[in-house]
C-alpha cells in the first residue's frame, strides 16, 4: 500500500513535468505551520535557480494546473514560492478504509526480507542485573520488533559474559567456604550432584566478596587466575560447577528479563565461541592479516580517511590470552557461519564505539563478514537521575535493576487505588502493565544516543509525553467501544465516514502517516519516532474526543463513523505499543 504522501506527491509531481519541470520538484512533506496547510511543496524554491524564474512564478503555474485536482481541495501559492495544500476529507475517509483492511495496516514489508542478528544483551552471570542494563534490553527488544514487523528474519542474542575472570573468583570464594566440595577434589570419579551447592542470592553475594579480596590480597588473585585457567582448559570439576552456576544465573535473568518483556532467541555467550578461537587466530596469522607488537597479536585498522587516531585491534596479549575483541570477532564468525546475517546491530553503551569501530574494521578487513554485510553499532547514551548523574540508590549504590521494577510498580499502584477502588489482584496486575509502559515510554521516547534523565514522578504521571497517557488513551477508546456495544452497536462493522470536523480530519490524518512513520523508524533504528507519533495521535484523538458527544450523537450513521474511527485508532495505537514492547490493561 502506497504510503500517504507518495500517493499525494505522485499527483503534484504530474503537474510540475506537465508543466515542463523535472518531477523530482513534486514531492510534498507534512506542513510545519500546521494552522496554514497540511501539506507543503517547497518544488518551486529548488527549481527556481535550475530554470531561471521566479520561484513564485513556478508555484502560480502549478497550482493554476493543480486546480482540476481531486486530491487537493485547496492550494495555494505563498510568496517566495511555498506551495500550500489541503487535501480533499473524501481522500482521508478512502485512505483509512484500505489501511483498515491491508495486511499489518498498509506498512509494505521488505521485498527482500533480510537475516538480522540482534545483540542486545550482554550480562555478566553471577551479577544481578542493575539499571545500566535497562537501555540495551528495552532498545533492542523494540529494534527486534520492528525489524520483524517489516518481514525480516531476526535473531536477538543476549550475548552472555560467562567466561572471564570472574569465574576465577567465585570458585576461587567457594573453595575457601566450602572446601569438602567434590568439585575441587582431582581424585574424584564419580557424577557430580545434580543441584548447585548455592543459590543465587548467595551467588550474588559471593562475587563481589572474591573481587574485594581479589584487590587486596594477591595471593588470592593469583588463586583466581589459576581456577580460571583450569576452567577454559577443561577440568571436569570446574566445568560442572559453572555449568551450575550457569544454571542459577541463567534461570535468574530470564526472570528478570521477563518481567520487561524481553526475550532472546539465543542464550550464546563468550564460552561459546571459545573453540573456535585458536583456528580463526592461525587464520589471521597465516593470510597476514595479524602481526606481533610488543609481544602482543594485532590487525592494523586504520585508514587513510581517519582525522584521529584509531589503534590497532588486539587479537591476543602478550601472555597469549585472549580478550574481549577476540571473543566479539570469534562470535562475528559463527555467527556467519551458522546464520549468514546480512546485518548485525549492536546495541550498546555509545562510550564504546571507539571499541566497536575497531572489532568492525578488524572483521571486514581479515574477510570475517563479506562486503555486503552491514555492521551496526547502535549506542545508547546515559540513563541519569535528577541530579544529572548516572541513577544510583539514595545510598549510593548501583540501582539492581528488579529493584527499580519493583519501585515503579509500587508507584503506579498507588495511582491506581488513589484513584477507584478496585481488587487487589486487578489493581496489582494493572499496575506491572502501566509501570512496564511508564519505564519503557520513557526510555525509548529519547533518540537512542541521548543520556535522559529517569524521572519516576514524570514517567509514572497520566499526563503529557508518558507511557500511562498514551495506555489512557488505549483504554478511553475500549470504554467507549464497549458502551456502544451496551447500546446494541457492533463496532466491528461500524463503517468509516468523510470527516465533518477539523479535529476528526485531524485524527484521521495522524492515522494515514502510520506506514510512512513504522519505514522511517526501521530504516533509522529508531523507536522513538514511534513514541512520538502515538504520542501525536493521542493527542489527536483527545482532541477529537473532547470536541465530539460520540455515544450522545442521534444520527446512527454519523456515530457509526465515528466508533469506526475510535477502533481504528486503538489498533494503530496497540499495535504501535506492541512494537515498543508494552501493552494496554482493559481497564485503568
Amino acid at each position: 500500500m502506497k504510503k500517504i504522501l507518495e500517493l499525494l506527491s505522485e499527483e503534484m509531481q504530474g503537474y510540475f513535468e506537465k508543466a515542463g519541470y523535472d518531477r523530482e520538484l513534486g514531492k510534498l512533506s507534512i506542513s510545519n505551520r500546521p494552522d496554514l496547510c497540511e501539506f507543503q511543496c517547497n518544488g518551486a524554491m529548488a527549481g527556481a535557480k535550475k530554470y531561471k524564474k521566479a520561484p513564485i512564478m513556478i508555484a502560480n503555474e502549478i497550482a493554476e494546473l493543480a486546480k482540476e485536482s481531486t486530491l487537493y481541495s485547496k492550494i495555494e501559492a505563498v510568496s517566495p514560492g511555498f506551495l500550500n495544500l489541503q487535501v480533499n476529507p473524501a481522500i482521508f475517509k478512502e485512505y483509512l478504509e484500505e489501511m483498515k483492511n491491508a495486511p499489518k495496516y498498509g506498512v509494505e514489508e521488505a521485498k527482500t526480507p533480510q537475516s538480522i542478528v540482534i545483540d542486545y544483551g550482554g550480562p555478566n552471570v553471577a551479577k544481578p542485573l542493575h539499571v545500566g542494563h535497562l537501555r540495551s534490553a528495552i532498545i533492542g527488544e523494540s529494534v527486534k520488533r520492528i525489524a520483524r514487523f517489516m518481514g525480516h528474519t531476526v535473531i536477538g542474542d543476549i550475548h552472555l559474559g560467562d567466561w572471564g575472570l570472574q569465574m576465577g573468583l567465585i570458585m576461587t570464594e567457594l573453595q575457601e567456604r566450602m572446601p569438602s566440595l567434590v568439585y575441587f577434589d582431582e581424585s574424584f570419579q564419580g557424577e557430580y550432584p545434580k543441584e548447585a551447592p548455592f543459590t543465587i542470592t548467595e551467588l550474588e553475594e559471593i562475587y563481589p566478596t572474591a573481587s574485594k579480596k581479589s584487590k587486596e590480597e594477591e595471593s588470592f588473585k593469583e588463586a583466581a587466575m589459576e581456577a580460571t585457567f583450569k576452567l577454559q582448559n577443561g577440568d571436569r570439576g570446574y566445568r560442572a560447577l559453572w555449568q551450575h552456576i550457569m544454571q542459577v544465573s541463567v534461570a535468574d535473568l530470564k526472570k528478570n528479563y521477563h518481567s520487561l518483556n524481553v526475550d532472546f532467541d539465543l542464550w550464546n555467550g563468550e564460552s561459546d565461541v571459545q573453540d573456535r578461537i585458536p583456528g580463526m587466530v592461525s587464520y589471521m596469522k597465516e593470510a597476514g592479516y595479524a602481526y606481533e607488537s610488543a609481544g602482543a597479536l594485532v590487525v592494523d585498522v586504520k585508514e587513510e580517511t581517519d582525522t584521529k587516531e584509531v589503534p590497532p585491534c588486539m587479537i591476543l596479549k602478550s601472555d597469549g590470552a585472549s580478550l574481549y575483541n577476540t571473543t566479539d570477532l570469534a562470535t562475528i564468525l559463527e555467527r556467519m557461519e551458522k546464520i549468514k546475517p546480512d546485518h548485525i546491530i549492536y546495541v550498546v553503551d555509545k562510550r564504546q564505539e571507539l571499541y566497536f569501530e575497531q572489532v568492525f574494521r578488524c572483521a571486514k578487513k581479515t574477510k570475517l563478514v563479506g562486503e555486503d554485510t552491514r555492521l551496526t553499532f547502535l549506542g545508547f547514551g546515559t540513563m541519569n537521575g535528577k541530579d544529572g548523574k548516572p541513577f544510583k540508590t539514595r545510598d549510593g549504590g548501583v540501582m539492581r535493576l528488579e529493584n527499580l521494577i519493583h519501585d515503579i510498580n509500587e508507584e503506579m499502584y498507588r495511582k491506581i487505588t488513589e484513584n477507584r477502588v478496585t481488587s487487589e489482584e486487578e489493581a496489582r496486575k494493572t499496575a506491572q502493565i502501566v509501570a512496564l509502559s511508564a519505564v519503557k515510554y520513557g526510555d525509548l521516547s529519547n533518540q537512542a544516543a541521548k543520556d535522559y534523565v529517569f524521572d519516576v514522578e514524570r514517567f509514572t504521571s497520566f499526563e503529557g509525553d508518558t507511557g500511562p497517557y498514551i495506555l489512557y488513551t488505549i483504554v478511553r477508546i475500549k470504554s467507549i467501544l464497549a458502551k456502544y456495544r451496551e447500546q446494541g452497536g457492533n463496532p466491528d462493522i461500524a463503517a468509516l465516514q468523510c470527516p465533518g470536523s477539523v479535529v476528526e480530519k485531524e485524527l484521521m490524518m495522524s492515522i494515514s502517516n502510520f506506514n510512512t512513520m513504522i519505514a522511517s523508524a526501521f530504516e533509522e533504528v529508531a523507536p522513538h519516532k514511534i513514541c512520538a507519533y502515538i504520542f501525536d495521535l493521542s493527542n489527536a484523538f483527545n482532541r477529537f474526543y473532547h470536541e465530539t458527544k460520540i455515544l450522545t450523537e442521534e444520527e446512527e450513521m454519523k456515530k457509526a463513523g465515528w466508533i469506526a474511527l475510535l477502533g481504528l485508532t486503538r489498533d494503530i495505537l496497540e499495535t504501535s505499543i506492541d512494537l515498543l514492547g508494552f501493552m494496554a490493561p482493559e481497564r485503568m
